[in-house]
């Protein structure tokens, strides 16, 4: 049986002012009907060096049992947000159940975000936002122009953005969840 290409989201991460910002829209889609509007792909890990902020595109499970890994590599490097993504780029590429996971992770805090997957790549995109899923294009897009061209706040523009990408693309919907941190 072929696997079923589950696409669900868009995320978007904006940096602004010694602020941080990270969103998602709601909709989770299966093959061609969206089953769910409401679903919360963003998520706030707490640390000594302050909150970083993660979201996910992919399989939510997958996703899930990513961010719980990430949680304790946090906790095992001690908030240090780049060692701990290096970690768990390592284990999800090396170890034989991680590795077949089906999902892409999006973490930044007031200083660095990245761009995780299970090939072991880790990205970190240059200037202040991150985007990733379906949407990511039209999200980021949309934050570049609002960030070159407006005075609003990183959680204004992430707000924003996405209901632009909610209005473009058919994978994203406008039921978003905003974190700051």
């Amino acid at each position: 049986m072929d696997k079923i290409n589950i696409k669900s989201t868009t995320i978007l991460g904006v940096r602004k002012k010694n602020k941080v910002a990270l969103g998602g829209d709601g909709q989770v889609t299966f093959g061609d009907m969206a089953l769910k509007q409401k679903a919360v792909k963003v998520r706030q890990f707490e640390t000594d060096k302050g909150n970083v902020l993660g979201g996910f595109a992919g399989a939510a499970a997958d996703a899930m049992t990513l961010f719980e890994k990430f949680e304790n590599k946090l906790d095992e490097y001690e908030g240090d947000l780049r060692r701990s993504v290096v970690e768990l780029a390592k284990e999800w590429r090396t170890d034989k159940y991680l590795r077949h996971l089906d999902a892409l992770l999006a973490l930044m805090d007031r200083k660095s975000s990245f761009i995780v997957s299970g090939d072991g790549n880790v990205i970190e995109p240059d200037g202040p936002i991150i985007a990733i899923g379906s949407g990511g294009g039209f999200a980021h897009a949309a934050a570049t122009a609002l960030l070159d061209n407006t005075t609003k706040s990183a959680f204004d523009v992430v707000k924003e953005s996405l209901k632009i990408a909610s209005d473009l693309c058919i994978y994203t919907n406008d039921s978003i969840t905003v974190l700051e941190g």
